[in-house]
């Protein structure tokens, strides 16, 4: 277990050091930041002082190699707008995307996994008929659409839901369900599956003739010994409402990081920018090491050599 610890972090390192490269190369591509933050009074002389105090004015390997050395311990610099370390800024809006990514996935869990196995359980019956449709209308409803949706039956008509902000516990409510659809509809397509190739094994066919009760079989034997993809999907999941929650945090103005991205970029900000993207690809390295981990729980029999 050590040495696949050892190794996965390793690889977590390449991978951010790739991560760094793509974005502090990248987000340049969009032009240059000094255009913004210059006020339109300024000349061109104080446009070059402006660029030379944030270090733009050098070339672009050498910016690289101070921006990879101060990010590996955690600065990528000041806010351009806020004036403010970046990371800094990214801290605070942070807890509400995974806060947001929390509530979405374990929503969607607890939606999926009845689902998914009735589905097996009863195959093709009424029940599996009606979750494959909702499962289908699930993945090809588009985020943007369900959240205005939402806002307009249970803010604007009945008006039960606050439709923005973060101000009241129940703010919470449209934005993770928005998300959670999406999750909830590919774990249970994910969740019937296995438990449809679980349940064709012979040592469930054995511990049914052994006279054991139908839930000790569904939840013992077979749940267990499906778990390895669900939890595969679930942790790819994980991540994508983290970085999916982009779109939602616009939508309902939720005070997370994916909204703080999508300020930055209009305004060129790249120095938050790249902290919140990083942030970004740190938290999937991170899911990914503790679904690896998880794997050799669930099943003894996996070695990792």
């Amino acid at each position: 277990m050590r040495a696949l610890v050892m190794r996965r972090l390793l690889e977590m390192a390449l991978t951010l050091f790739i991560v760094s490269l793509l974005v502090f190369f990248m987000v340049r591509l969009k032009g240059d930041p000094i255009s913004v933050m210059a006020p339109p009074t300024f000349n061109q002389e104080q446009i070059a002082g402006l660029r030379a105090a944030w270090g733009f004015d050098k070339p672009l390997v050498e910016q690289y190699v101070l921006f990879l050395s101060k990010a590996v311990t955690g600065d990528f610099g000041q806010s351009i707008q806020a004036r403010r370390p970046a990371m800094e800024l990214v801290f605070e809006r942070l807890g509400y995307t995974y806060l947001l990514a929390a509530a979405s996935a374990l929503l969607g869990l607890v939606i999926a996994l009845p689902l998914g196995i009735l589905s097996a359980v009863r195959r093709n019956g009424a029940i599996d008929v009606v979750s494959s449709a909702l499962a289908s209308l699930g993945n090809a409803m588009p985020n943007f659409w369900l959240g205005l949706m939402l806002i307009i039956i249970f803010s604007v008509n009945l008006r039960i839901l606050p439709a923005f902000g973060a101000l009241e516990p129940a703010a919470i409510i449209m934005p993770a369900v928005t998300l959670a659809v999406g999750t909830a509809a590919r774990l249970s397509r994910i969740t019937r599956s296995a438990m449809l190739e679980v349940l064709s094994q012979d040592y469930i066919r054995t511990a049914q003739s052994k006279g054991l009760s139908q839930q000790l079989v569904l939840y013992r034997h077979a749940l267990r010994n499906a778990l390895i993809p669900i939890v595969t999907v679930f942790g790819l999941q994980l991540g994508w409402l983290l970085g999916g929650s982009v779109v939602v945090e616009s939508v309902f103005s939720w005070p997370g990081l994916g909204r703080l991205m999508i300020e930055s970029i209009n305004v060129r900000d790249i120095t938050v920018v790249q902290a919140g993207l990083f942030w970004f690809a740190l938290s999937f390295l991170v899911i990914n090491l503790v679904i690896d981990v998880l794997y050799v729980y669930l099943d003894p029999r996996i070695h990792y050599n």
